[in-house]
């Protein structure tokens, strides 16, 4: 990377300013112009070294819950589940394991009692064995800042 491309991502992993125009200020901050810091950054997704670029929302601050549950879901199962897992509304990713609980996912709702009755439906579906909750009780939120 070049040094204008690691001070761009130094500065854009602190905060996007909240302006019309964050690349021209974080230009102005860099000695750079609005359309060179978008093109670098830009560049920076072409390249693969930016998988993903996007906000943060704090659920907890809006009144959402959220859980973790695995599943134990019969082997010629695994695929079906995961897909209906997917059809639901509060279900932000699903993952197989190689484990005894063999299909993850995380859930957001409203109200523990949302999250119980869909947790009671998913139990349901055939081929899930078994059903582990494990809410979350307490945020530890640590800042992770990369400087190149």
């Amino acid at each position: 990377m070049t040094s204008k491309e690691k001070a761009i991502l130094n500065i854009m992993q602190e905060g996007i300013p909240v302006t019309q125009r964050p690349y021209k200020a974080i230009g102005k901050k860099l000695g750079m112009t609005e359309t060179e810091v978008y093109e670098l950054f830009e560049g920076l997704k072409d390249k693969g070294l930016i998988r993903r670029f996007g906000g943060i929302v704090d659920i907890n601050a809006l009144g959402i819950r959220s859980t973790l549950v695995g599943l134990k879901v019969s082997s010629g199962h695994v695929s079906c589940v995961a897909e209906k897992l997917c059809q639901y509304e509060g279900v932000t990713h699903n993952y197989e394991r190689d484990d005894a609980y063999n299909l993850w996912f995380t859930f957001m709702a409203s109200s523990k009692e949302e999250i119980d009755a869909v947790l009671s439906d998913i139990q349901g579906l055939e081929g899930v064995e078994e059903l582990l909750n494990l809410p979350s009780k307490k945020k530890f939120k640590t800042k992770v800042v990369f400087k190149f």
